[in-house]
Parts: C-alpha cells; sequence; structure tokens
C-alpha cells in the first residue's frame, strides 16, 4: 500500500481510535501544543521565505478570516452561543499546513498559498486574543487580562515554531535541512493529535450532565455550511486574481486540529464539535476536488 492510499484510511482510524480511547485521551493532552508547535515547525522549514510575496487578494482574505469570523458570531449567536462559537472558530482557524500539498495536486500556486498560509498564521496571533475575549470562556479577572492570557498561550505556539525555523536555517542548515526531507512525519504528528483531541472531546460530550444533542447536531452542520461556503468564496477571489485553487484551499482547508484545541482551551469545549466535523467535511471536499481533477487528467 502507497504512503497515500494509506493517508486516506489513517484519519477514520485515527478518529476512531480517539473515540474507543476516550477515556485515556485526557491525561495526553497536554502533548496537543507540543504536536501543534512542531507540525507548524515543519511546515515552516519547507518555506523559503525569500520567496514569499503577499497579494491583494492574500489580504482579503485575511479580512475575511476575521470579520467573517466575528460577523458569523454575532450572526447566531442569538440562536445559540455554542453553535456561533463553534461556526466562528472554523472561520477565525488559518489555513491547514497540509494545504500546500492539495494545492499542488490540483495544479495552484503552492507559493502564493504557502505566503497566505504564513500570513493567516501570524494574523491569529494578533486576532484571536481579542476576539477569545469577547466571545469565549476565558478565566481572567478582566477583559485586559483575557486578552493577555490568550495571546501568551497562542503567541508562543504559534510565533516559537516560525522563530525556530528562522533560527535552523541560519544556525544550524544541516539539521534545517534534514527536517525538509521528513515529509511523512508532520502527517503521523496529525494523526496522533487527532486522535488526542477527537478522545477529549468525546470524552467531555459523555462527561456533560445534560447533553443537548441538538445543539450538538447543530453545530456539526454550521461547520458544514460554512466548510462550503469558505470554499466557494475563496474560489470566487482567487478567480478574480488568477489565484482560483490557492484562493478556495487557503480559506477554505483550515487547520483543525488548532482551532480544535483552542475551542477545547478558550470557549465552550462542546463547540470544538465544530472544528471537529470540519475535518470530515473538508476532507469530502478536497477528496471531491482531486478526484474531478484526475478525471479531467
Amino acid at each position: 500500500m502507497t504512503f497515500n492510499k494509506m493517508k486516506s484510511y489513517m484519519m477514520p482510524i485515527a478518529m476512531i481510535t480517539g473515540i474507543i480511547l476516550h477515556k485515556y485521551m485526557g491525561g495526553f493532552s497536554f502533548l496537543t501544543p507540543c504536536l501543534i508547535a512542531l507540525m507548524l515547525l515543519f511546515a515552516y522549514c519547507d518555506i523559503s521565505f525569500k520567496t514569499i510575496r503577499f497579494t491583494r487578494c492574500h489580504l482579503q482574505l485575511v479580512i475575511i478570516q476575521v470579520f467573517g469570523s466575528i460577523g458569523v458570531y454575532l450572526l447566531l449567536v442569538t440562536v445559540h452561543p455554542v453553535i456561533a462559537q463553534g461556526a466562528m472558530i472554523c472561520v477565525l482557524a488559518p489555513t491547514a499546513t497540509s494545504a500546500p500539498v492539495i494545492t499542488g495536486m490540483l495544479g495552484g500556486n503552492v507559493a502564493s498559498l504557502t505566503a497566505y498560509s504564513l500570513l493567516g498564521n501570524m494574523t491569529i496571533i494578533i486576532m484571536a486574543p481579542v476576539v477569545f475575549a469577547f466571545t469565549g470562556e476565558v478565566n481572567a479577572a478582566s477583559l485586559i487580562d483575557s486578552i493577555w492570557v490568550v495571546f501568551r498561550k497562542v503567541f508562543i505556539l504559534l510565533f516559537a515554531p516560525l522563530f525556530g525555523a528562522l533560527l535552523l536555517q541560519k544556525f544550524l542548515p544541516v539539521i534545517h535541512c534534514e527536517i525538509r526531507k521528513a515529509k511523512s512525519l508532520p502527517f503521523y504528528l496529525w494523526i496522533a493529535a487527532l486522535v488526542i483531541i477527537t478522545g477529549k472531546t468525546v470524552q467531555f460530550i459523555l462527561d456533560q450532565e445534560n447533553p443537548d444533542y441538538i445543539i450538538e447536531i447543530s453545530v456539526a452542520l454550521a461547520a458544514l455550511v460554512i466548510c462550503v461556503v469558505q470554499f466557494l468564496i475563496g474560489r470566487g477571489l482567487g478567480r478574480v486574481y488568477g489565484d482560483t485553487i490557492a484562493g478556495g484551499q487557503g480559506l477554505g482547508q483550515k487547520n483543525t486540529i488548532l482551532a480544535i484545541w483552542m475551542a477545547q482551551t478558550y470557549l465552550n469545549p462542546v463547540s470544538a464539535i465544530g472544528p471537529g466535523a470540519y475535518v470530515l467535511w473538508q476532507n469530502m471536499v478536497n477528496s471531491y476536488q482531486v478526484w474531478k481533477k484526475r478525471k479531467q487528467m
């Protein structure tokens, strides 16, 4: 079995494993930020920063990412706060570290997607603390304290891998080169993180005293609508700038591991069902796109 074929089976296997072993995953939840940081380090080591070029399309995509998340929250908060939080994080989350791979398979502009991915991650460092301070459930004495609590963790999580990649490239080029060669390792890190966060989400759902399954299903369905809309908007905006595929993948394919971790840490944990379901929806969209591309070829 080839590595690409194995990848298609590993995601459902990882989620099923997390569901079966949910009782034990809470003890491993401290590893999730470490796994996210390592995945980002591998992604940043694979970037040639000299070739990074930000465009007007990237700026508009970031604006949609930030203000779209706020708009979705304000639209749905009157329906139910948990639905609003789950939908919001599905929009606010930055581009997946694996998005350049899918973009390349679809014949898109990988350099453009990589630039937007970097810009999106840096935007989250600034905007996530503010957004979560107003919409989340951060345990802090004041608004300023809430912003600082979130900023401190998110800054370390997202900026440290970038800084580390730059240091390795400058002072330890041999190690930097070896990291770039390890193409399959980030996938296994992603699988490990998916097992942990799936188990933790399932355990939280089971531990609820008065579970509301209608709300939970609504969060998952909201994620489906948002997933499709983001791919369509991204492709539409990208088409204006001759960058259709990168635009669609940049806005539609999300770093769901990071999104679930942020939801479990700073929002109502039930809202993590949103990005959890988004894992399935975006993989269905990507599978369809790859199938359609191969059929055309």
